[in-house]
């Protein structure tokens, strides 16, 4: 039995002190292949410095064997002294069968930091030297994947997958239905997603396959997925969102309300989801539910902007003037600004009799919806009402060049021009 045996067996018998105490010996009187094995043990138990050392000494002896120089560049990346492994690696040849590994390995080291061009052109080189080796296009594709570079990705996933369904912990079929998603070719996904379903079913695959389909224009299938995860992990909350957005799609606002109420109760902080509560509330003719939903959004987020806009149009409404200018005014108090809050400022406050305020917040508003034609028509409208005919004229013969076919803006700038 050999030292290294007899470490090995030490340790699994729970000799650890024994153990460590006969590493020494090896290192001083053992042969190459005692001190690799035992590097490679060591390296094992989490002991990398210790099998450093005996790497050093291995590859300053045999400085052509690329196995222990990808080793002990392994074991300098797990010390992370990251410049001596590349120092390493870099040493490995391109006729050497530890080539292809070395190069992925300094890949990951280069985009670890921050080096994604250097880190394309290892593994490139990698992929001209083994480009039927599956892990080597499904690296390149990874880094693609990582940047942004999804239509780059999907013909390498597409390689790997002819090779199998999973490689290195990826299902490439998942992975290819996420890049297509992502680039906005949501139904080219679905396949790949059902694909994906076919070999694990589980709360990420389902909730991306149910967004997909419903980016796709398929609410139905949407719904299908999306119930599917509801049955299976109920507390995930991000499904309910996008499951009541579904049922809206197909006309069934009380589903939608439903679910949007079951999300609130999963996770009641969900500010978009208390949002989209109070639209639907809305819809279904039930303002005060609304109101609620509407102000706890905004507690939740007091610059919630979108909350701001539609509670102040519930306001405006229900002709509650001074709430709007309180709510609004608030809110550019504390930093927050919209171009909708100057249009609704200038709403509120003529109706308030306020009419100077309302003419500033309008000339202000007119600046960000000088081509919205609603707003031109309001606009003008004040300005006649105020007196202030040629400025009106000005706005109204602006709507007219929007839109030669608007006929009452036609009669009104003819009457203005008289």
């Amino acid at each position: 039995m050999t030292r290294v045996e007899q470490i090995i067996r030490l340790v699994e018998n729970g000799h650890i002190d024994q153990a460590l105490a006969l590493v020494p010996k090896v290192k001083q009187y053992g042969n190459d292949e005692e001190k690799y094995a035992l590097a490679d043990y060591l390296y094992g138990l989490g002991m990398p410095e210790e099998a450093k050392e005996l790497l050093e000494e291995l590859a300053a002896r045999y400085p052509d064997d690329g196995d222990i120089r990808l080793f002990l560049a392994e074991v300098y990346t797990e010390l992370e002294a990251e410049d001596d492994a590349l120092a390493i690696l870099a040493e490995i040849g391109e006729d050497d069968p530890q080539f292809v590994r070395a190069c992925l390995l300094a890949a990951d080291l280069y985009e670890m930091q921050g080096l994604t061009e250097v880190s394309e052109r290892k593994l490139r080189q990698a992929y001209e030297k083994a480009p039927h080796e599956p892990i080597v296009p499904l690296a390149l594709a990874e880094l693609y994947f990582s940047q942004g570079e999804y239509a780059r990705s999907v013909p390498l996933y597409e390689q790997v997958r002819k090779t199998g369904t999973e490689l290195a912990g990826v299902l490439i079929a998942e992975r290819i239905a996420e890049a297509l998603s992502r680039s906005g070719e949501f139904e080219a996904a679905l396949p790949y997603y059902q694909e994906a379903l076919r070999e694990k079913t589980d709360s990420r695959t389902l909730f991306a396959y149910g967004f997909t389909a419903l980016q796709a224009g398929y609410a139905q299938t949407a719904i299908e997925q999306f119930g599917a995860l509801k049955a299976l992990d109920p507390d995930y909350s991000p499904l309910y969102l996008h499951l009541a957005k579904a049922y809206e799609q197909e006309g069934r606002l009380a589903e939608s309300y439903k679910t949007a109420l079951e999300g609130i109760g999963v996770d009641e902080w969900n500010k978009e989801l208390r949002l989209y509560a109070g639209k639907l509330a809305l819809k279904l003719n039930k303002p005060e539910e609304a109101e609620e939903h509407l102000k706890k959004a905004l507690e939740i987020d007091g610059g919630y902007i979108e909350a701001l806009t539609v509670l102040s149009a519930l306001w405006r409404n229900e002709q509650r003037y001074e709430e709007v200018v309180s709510l609004l005014e608030g809110a550019m108090a504390d930093g927050e600004y919209d171009p909708q809050f100057e249009w609704d400022l200038g709403r509120a406050k003529h109706r308030l009799e306020r009419y100077e305020d309302a003419l500033n917040h309008y000339n202000e508003a007119y600046n960000f919806f000088k081509h919205d034609i609603d707003f031109l028509e309001e606009y003008g409208y004040f300005l006649i009402e105020e007196g202030n005919r040629a400025a009106a004229r000005e706005i109204f013969q602006q709507i007219v060049r929007l839109d030669p076919t608007h006929t009452e803006a036609a009669d009104v700038l003819l009457e203005l021009e008289e």
